[in-house]
């Protein structure tokens, strides 16, 4: 029989340590800490979809007027919102019988737990950090729906406006400011790259409202830093804060999420080769269940019928939402 006193070590090692993982996978992820830092990670409490409310045009009553002019009070219909459905993540943290046989002093067992414990801590990491990147497609469907959902590649955009699509319950060919911007010049270099820069940035501003973050794969990066060796490299120091090295362009922090190699594949990333995306985190928001944010999943609960073993389950809900995506581009390099 299972040993029931292992379940108890594990769920309580794993709520102690709690929050120290919801930190280390917004604080982890280049886009994420961003978010955080705009204070943009909102609590979902319940319900079957989370609504982020937008505002899909202008109230046409405004206008001039003089004296005694009759002023224009028609109903407005300019709010709406765009839906998104909660999905799961989970990393069990599995003990067989014969192992806490083989661990059985205190100090031996904790050693064995702090250690699958951390991996699982970091297995969940690179999970939410390459469902970042993802479509939400990945694991049929399960994934969050990320980047490559917000700002999709579009290979014959409309005056460099994607299209085509549905995000958010939204269709992109009905509603023209539901439309992000992709750029996919012809191959760039770094004398060239910054011009591309300048045209896609000039397509997500407005006033003062402008993206504040662009995350670079490595061949992005590498042409861009290469386009700044003979100038000077301006920094924010606050955003190093953040555990993050920043170039800047324009009002926007550059920042490289190329993942680490060993010996070809990637961890830690799931960044898009060749691609710079343009966000403006102030319309980007982390949506965790208040009940379900890196969480043991029913504790004391988890054991094998036909095994002498134990699981306890870190587990998350929630989504990454968007509430303006004309705010938002890729420049990709062919």
């Amino acid at each position: 029989m299972a040993f029931p006193t292992v379940t108890d070590i594990v769920a309580t090692t794993i709520e102690n340590r709690t929050k120290v993982v919801q930190d280390n996978v917004t604080n982890n992820n280049a886009g994420l800490a961003w978010i955080k830092a705009r204070g943009n990670v909102k609590n979902v409490d319940g319900g079957s979809e989370i609504f982020e409310e937008i505002s899909f045009a202008e109230n046409s009553n405004a206008g001039w007027y003089s004296g005694y002019d009759l002023l224009p009070v028609a109903a407005q219909d300019v709010i709406s919102a765009a839906r998104f459905n909660l999905k799961q993540a989970a990393v069990p943290v599995v003990i067989s019988g014969l192992e806490e046989l083989q661990n059985a002093g205190p100090q031996q067992m904790m050693d064995l737990l702090d250690q699958r414990l951390t991996v699982a801590e970091s297995t969940m990491e690179n999970l939410m950090a390459a469902a970042f990147y993802g479509d939400g497609t990945g694991s049929g469907g399960k994934q969050i729906i990320g980047l490559d959902g917000i700002v999709p590649v579009d290979a014959s955009p409309t005056n460099n406006r994607v299209d085509t699509g549905t995000y958010g319950s939204i269709d992109r060919a009905t509603w023209s400011f539901w439309r992000p911007a992709c750029y996919n010049p012809a191959a760039m270099t770094s004398a060239t790259i910054q011009g591309y820069m300048n045209y896609i940035w000039s397509l997500l501003v407005q006033g003062r409202d402008a993206p504040d973050l662009i995350i670079a794969d490595q061949f992005m990066w590498g042409l861009y830093m290469a386009s700044l060796q003979s100038q000077q490299r301006f920094t924010d120091g606050n955003k190093a804060k953040l555990g993050f090295n920043t170039v800047q362009f324009m009002t926007a922090d550059v920042v490289l999420d190329g993942g680490l190699y060993y010996p070809s594949t990637a961890y830690g990333s799931g960044a898009t080769t060749k691609t710079m995306y343009f966000l403006n985190t102030k319309h980007i928001k982390y949506r965790p269940h208040s009940k379900r944010n890196m969480v043991p999943l029913s504790p004391n609960r988890r054991y094998a019928v036909n095994q002498d073993a134990e699981v306890a389950i870190l587990a998350w809900a929630g989504a990454l939402t968007c509430n303006n995506q004309a705010k938002h581009g890729r420049l990709i390099s062919s």
